[in-house]
């Protein structure tokens, strides 16, 4: 395809960790479409692990070079933002001394590597906003605090010298305009591009079981106890409506991306388990760490309906993806999954507790039936206004106005 908005461009993509998630989805997704509009693209990352990477980034579509593998992750289990830091500033100056100059630079979630790459004077810089990384990051104690306030201070300035700032929905730009207040005063808003799926990848489902699905990586912020309450309490209160094997059948599936390197993961998938034993159902409960894209696939398509747990989530690729496979969602009501998911027609939006959930998905235990209508309307709703086409339509327009803008 032809990029229809003029020349071919050089665009150079910095990722701190090329893993699995939605962050890196947004990511792969980007390079593919920008590289279906005609352009050149070259993912630079501090960690790609190709047994545990999504598809596309081994395909040969783009290729994605890796610098400062050998630097760590972490300090004794501390310091995960300088050490995220060093290492993308790693990736960022081998960027800047190793290659010519890009038309773009996209750059993704570490803003500190934003005033390195405008050094390449002929290259604009745009960068993707998830969230402001200060409110993701603790400051729980006096020492914390220290440590956390000149990391913040930077990220606001970093943040300020992008050429374009685009971040993921209207729930993030309002949180960035009272995060960033300096930035907010001088005028700088950033563009929302949501994130998408690539609907393609996901046929009609044939059949369903009475099986609720949960995927998100194992961190507690993901708050997947909520998904093992909320079923425990569905499970308990069903006798009514599910008798003998139909009440054998009802379980949930658990699952997401799991990295062992990851104190947390190992932790929280630990809790996770003990909190099933303590509610009883552990033997209707199925943890599935780190499955692919196919067996993901097959997880939703036979599935009756998606549990979506984060709360105040910035966006949440998850419950795009589930729609996309013909399946409603159960979310919180707050943050991103309120701009995704039509109440009461592609899924529900519920408080973030248990009976909240559970009363929502005893709805699809009832009437089996009420999953395939929802989910023809949640198809439909995804092919309208996250499809990766739209997506990358709205990407390729503003990468090459900003690339015009340079030339200007």
């Amino acid at each position: 395809m032809e990029n229809k908005g003029g020349s071919k461009l050089n665009i150079a993509i910095i990722h701190p960790d090329l893993g699995i998630g939605g962050a890196e989805r947004l990511i792969v997704d980007a390079a593919v479409e920008l590289s279906s509009n005609g352009h050149n693209v070259h993912i630079f990352t501090s960690h790609h692990d190709k047994m545990r990477c999504f598809e596309e980034t081994i395909s040969g579509i783009f290729p994605v070079t890796v610098y400062g593998a050998f630097l760590p992750r972490h300090i004794f289990y501390r310091l995960h933002a300088v050490c995220a830091y060093l290492r993308c500033i790693f990736v960022a100056l081998c960027v800047l001394f190793l290659y010519p100059s890009f038309d773009i630079i996209l750059v993704d979630q570490v803003s500190v590597v934003i005033p390195l790459m405008k050094l390449k004077r002929l290259s604009k810089v745009v960068f993707y906003c998830h969230f402001p990384d200060l409110l993701l990051a603790q400051h729980s104690t006096i020492l914390r605090r220290i440590y956390r306030k000149p990391i913040d201070f930077f990220e606001e300035m970093t943040t300020g010298m992008a050429d374009l700032i685009l971040v993921n929905s209207k729930f993030t730009a309002s949180t960035f305009a009272k995060t960033f207040k300096q930035l907010s005063s001088r005028g700088v808003r950033p563009a929302v591009l949501y994130p998408a799926v690539n609907v393609d990848q996901f046929d009609k489902p044939s059949a369903t079981k009475l099986t609720f699905l949960s995927i998100n990586r194992f961190e507690r912020k993901k708050n997947i106890e909520l998904a093992i309450s909320a079923f425990a309490m569905l499970y308990n209160s069903q006798q009514e409506f599910l008798q003998g094997d139909d009440r054998k059948e009802l379980s949930l599936v658990v699952a997401g991306g799991f990295d062992k390197r990851l104190r947390e993961n190992v932790e929280y998938l630990e809790e996770l388990k003990s909190l099933a034993e303590r509610e009883g159902v552990s033997d209707r409960i199925q943890f599935i760490t780190s499955c692919s894209t196919p067996e993901r696939n097959t997880l939703l398509s036979q599935c009756l309906c998606v549990l979506y747990t984060p709360k105040d989530e910035h966006f949440g690729i998850v419950p795009l993806e589930a729609m996309a496979a013909y399946k409603p969602v159960v979310a919180c009501n707050s943050g991103g999954p309120v701009e995704s998911i039509k109440n009461g027609v592609t899924g529900y939006l519920c408080k973030p507790a248990p009976q909240d959930f559970s009363a929502a998905m005893s709805n699809f235990v009832r009437d089996p039936q009420l999953s395939t209508t929802m989910g023809v309307e949640a198809r439909e709703h995804v092919v309208q206004s996250f499809s990766t086409k739209t997506f990358g339509h709205h990407l390729n327009a503003y990468v090459v106005d900003t690339a015009r803008r340079k030339k200007e």
